[in-house]
């Protein structure tokens, strides 16, 4: 489950990575909003009485298979990602379910999609210009991203935080069938972070209504990752929101 920690190792990775200079911005949305753009099986979970979209910006940095290199062309390149955090009820595990990533590599697009991770092909750039950082991207099916930002001081997360971004698993669907992925890394060195400039369209091209208010931002410097081979969930019937309400209570 969610948490600073991961719940279990990945003692046998299939893929390490680094991610850098990663910025959470993250909005509120009514649970029914989002429950409306998840596969049957996952459910959105509510967190301080809403549930939430973040989109998260990094530098993806030497992902490979355990042993090898990482491929020259891989070894550097820019990730947006659209994400919200749910759970799977019947196997007792939560998670991030991904409405939209950008990637400006097109074999990796190529080799998630037909994983069946929505990845769409971008160009983008991520420019440390000393005391401020911008993130710029342009998705070639739409959704764009022109963030500036500027890291503050180290900060200790409090429960909202630490289960927004302590997530251990990320799901995929694929030929019908819900997937867990294992994920592990150190917990998150996370700091405040103001917004300069923030443009982006991104929520709406996932068709999310349009944010109301500015973002939750943190910033972090980054961890290394490990990633776990995918696993197979249990079929089951599918649970809906209004069904999962019906059984307990929102999770704070």
């Amino acid at each position: 489950m969610s948490g600073r920690l991961p719940d279990a190792a990945v003692r046998v990775p299939v893929a390490l990575m680094r991610w850098d200079a990663l910025a959470f911005l993250h909005w509120p949305y009514p649970p029914e909003a989002v429950a409306a753009h998840l596969p049957p099986g996952l459910v959105p979970q509510v967190l301080d009485g809403a549930a939430w979209v973040a989109v998260t910006p990094f530098v993806m940095r030497d992902p490979r298979v355990p042993g090898l290199p990482a491929p020259p062309a891989w070894s550097r390149f820019v990730e947006v990602n659209v994400r919200t955090y749910v759970e799977h009820p019947a196997s007792g595990t939560d998670g991030l379910w991904f409405l939209r990533l950008l990637c400006t590599r097109p074999a990796v697009v190529a080799g998630l999609r037909a994983a069946g991770v929505p990845y769409r092909l971008a160009s983008g750039c991520v420019e440390d210009g000393g005391e401020a950082t911008r993130y710029r991207a342009r998705g070639r099916a739409g959704g764009t991203l022109d963030l500036r930002l500027v890291p503050g001081a180290r900060t200790a997360p409090d429960p909202w935080l630490t289960s927004v971004t302590g997530r251990w698993n990320a799901y995929g669907r694929r030929a019908g069938r819900l997937w867990r992925v294992p994920v592990a890394h150190a917990p998150w060195p996370l700091h405040t972070a103001t917004v300069e400039h923030l443009d982006t369209d991104l929520l709406e091209v996932c068709g999310l209504p349009r944010p109301d208010g500015p973002p939750h931002v943190t910033w972090s410097p980054g961890v290394d990752v490990r990633v776990g081979a995918p696993r197979l969930l249990a079929r089951g019937a599918g649970q809906s929101w209004a069904s999962s309400q019906s059984r307990s209570g929102p999770i704070s």
